[in-house]
């Protein structure tokens, strides 16, 4: 009964990252650029995660608007929170890595942004299948920016890449 009450590792790591002192350490201890830039978690469970990005003089452009590289470093947070939940505690370890990046960019950024990446559910998927097959998996996750408007801003494409780390001995020592 007492096992049935224990956290799952991605109930732990949601945890971990929605403790705002906790991420922000973690921000600054592994992401230092997205710590000085302002990213915030705002939402997060299993299924989606929604990420922000403020409009201030650590993230302009010459423009007037939020440089794309802090979009973008909001829009692969968004993604890899997710990703990171799947790969948090596992037996064995999985490795995880951006393999690809696509961008659209439709109105200029002179607000807060919000980025949300609903994938979770395939995310988990491609960790699994990882895990089971002991090959590396690809999968293509989709995150949308919009101002506090709602009014779209950007969209982005990640590819992300699992791969079970030991996953050929594991695989063959039970086979």
């Amino acid at each position: 009964m007492q096992q049935q009450a224990q956290l799952q590792p991605s109930d732990q790591f949601f945890q971990i990252i929605q403790s705002p002192w906790k991420l922000r350490l973690f921000l600054l201890r592994k992401l230092p650029a997205a710590a000085f830039s302002g990213l915030r978690i705002v939402s997060v469970n299993e299924g989606a995660c929604t990420v922000s990005v403020p409009y201030r003089w650590s993230t302009t452009n010459p423009f007037r608007s939020t440089y794309f590289a802090c979009l973008s470093m909001a829009a692969e947070l968004s993604t890899g929170v997710l990703s990171m939940a799947q790969v948090w505690g596992r037996k064995p370890p999985v490795s995880m890595l951006v393999i690809g990046m696509e961008a659209r960019f439709f109105k200029k950024a002179t607000g807060t942004t919000f980025f949300t990446c609903s994938d979770g559910a395939a995310i988990k998927d491609a960790v699994e299948k990882a895990v089971q097959n002991g090959t590396s998996q690809t999968i293509s996750v989709h995150s949308e920016g919009k101002n506090s408007q709602g009014e779209p801003v950007a969209t982005f494409v990640f590819e992300w890449s699992f791969k079970a780390k030991g996953a050929a001995i594991v695989n063959s020592l039970t086979a």
